[in-house]
């Protein structure tokens, strides 16, 4: 494309100035590409002072307490991150609980509880060691080996150690007690 301007100079009356269409490209591109610095340097800068910052750091690793429960097998306690939910909530309130917990699988006990849990099932594909989870509304679920799955479950909390899980729980039917102390 040639754009002709007119110039007042003696002895010329038009000068030809092509238009350079990758000038403007390229200075758009490095417009973007500063801006893109900018935002990327001021993330950085806010992540770099939530760490810096030790009450920052403390409360994200706090647990309060209503989320925090104890499950009981044998001799061996174990800590459980309850999920925030209602049924996470409700069973809570049913606690101090004793179940005799059945087999299934070879991954999992289960025991029916006293009263029904607001579900809000979902299907989450990977069931992991550790997962606490209600089977319908009212079968208390503990697995303790990760496996697929395409049941529909609603998620209750997660043994924040579950590395001894398999070996509490073993093979056959077990009494577990679940406490918020």
């Amino acid at each position: 494309m040639t754009i002709s301007l007119s110039i007042p100079r003696i002895g010329r009356r038009h000068v030809a100035c092509e238009h350079r269409p990758t000038r403007g490209f390229r200075a758009m591109h490095a417009l973007r590409l500063l801006c893109g610095l900018f935002v990327l340097g001021a993330c950085h800068a806010a992540q770099f002072d939530a760490s810096a910052s030790p009450t920052a750091a403390a409360t994200v690793t706090v647990q309060p307490e209503e989320s925090r429960m104890w499950m009981t097998v044998g001799e061996r306690r174990f800590a459980i991150t309850l999920t925030d939910n209602a049924a996470a909530r409700a069973f809570a309130a049913q606690l101090p609980l004793t179940l005799d917990m059945s087999e299934l699988n070879g991954n999992e006990k289960h025991a029916d509880l006293p009263k029904p849990l607001p579900a809000n099932a979902s299907r989450p594909g990977t069931i992991r060691n550790g997962d606490l989870m209600l089977y319908g509304a009212d079968t208390l679920v503990v697995f303790y080996l990760t496996f697929q799955s395409s049941y529909s479950y609603t998620r209750l909390g997660r043994v924040d150690d579950p590395s001894d899980l398999p070996r509490a729980l073993e093979p056959r039917g077990v009494r577990v007690q679940f406490s918020k102390d």
